[in-house]
């Protein structure tokens, strides 16, 4: 059997009804260049029971959005109120990865998901990174073609020596792509700064003493990851801690004999 992955939705109102959605995009990601099953988490709060879920996982996967994580979870009144939010998504995601990184289930943060883990963990966030003296816009040209928008936009400078560089099997930069308004301000304590933009934003974290693989990326390697060699060393390293947690799992589950 092939490991777990959860990917926790989205709330996003189609037409006249309300649904729960996961771009296709990150479930190819997590078959296709991690290897592993993924599971589709509806965003339901308090009505979902984490750990009898997190029983069933050997890995989780935070996806990007349009929307928002609240700022009301980092102390902030909303800056724009015409910025989409998910609150369904908030109540689930935030107690769901902090309950995973207590138990060692391994977790990769994309996007708003990486936003999510800062906040989570006790950060908080730019609501507009382009508003804050000496850093770049790290929006996309919305009016651009999707494979312009996903392009390379800039380089990341990789730490020498953490998790991001030993799944990349060295450090120095690497070119991403940007599209997130929102961005780390204050890092949240336990955190580890793997990659930094060029002009000093945070775009990849860990987190220190971590039980398994914890990493979180600002960037988008979902795109098209079969194509490009750098995102697929991050998903096969994810794949590969939870193949490990699925083994260890499978054997804590096997009858005495």
């Amino acid at each position: 059997m092939k490991p777990v992955v959860l990917i926790p939705a989205c709330s996003k109102d189609i037409g006249h009804h309300p649904f729960h959605v996961v771009g296709r995009k990150y479930v190819d990601a997590v078959a296709k260049a991690a290897g592993c099953t993924p599971l589709l988490v509806p965003p339901l709060g308090d009505a979902i029971e984490i750990d009898a879920l997190l029983g069933l996982a050997d890995g989780i996967m935070l996806t990007g959005s349009q929307s928002n994580v609240h700022p009301g979870h980092f102390d902030q009144p909303v800056a724009d109120p015409s910025l989409p939010l998910d609150p369904a998504r908030d109540a689930t995601t935030l107690p769901l990865l902090r309950r995973a990184l207590a138990l060692g289930v391994p977790l990769f943060a994309i996007c708003r998901g990486f936003q999510e883990m800062n906040v989570a963990l006790g950060g908080s966030l730019h609501q507009a990174v382009h508003a804050v003296s000496g850093k770049r816009d790290h929006r996309e040209d919305k009016s651009a073609a999707v494979d312009v928008q996903y392009g390379c936009a800039h380089h990341v400078q990789v730490v020498a020596g953490g998790v991001l560089a030993r799944a990349l099997g060295a450090a120095g930069p690497i070119a991403v792509n940007s599209l997130h308004g929102q961005g780390v301000d204050r890092l949240a304590p336990g955190l580890v700064v793997e990659a930094t933009a060029e002009d000093g934003l945070v775009e990849a974290f860990s987190v220190a003493g971590a039980q398994a693989f914890a990493l979180g990326v600002q960037w988008h390697p979902e795109w098209k990851v079969l194509d490009n060699p750098v995102s697929m060393k991050i998903f096969e390293a994810f794949g590969d801690a939870c193949r490990s947690r699925a083994r260890i799992g499978r054997r804590a589950r096997e009858p005495v004999t």
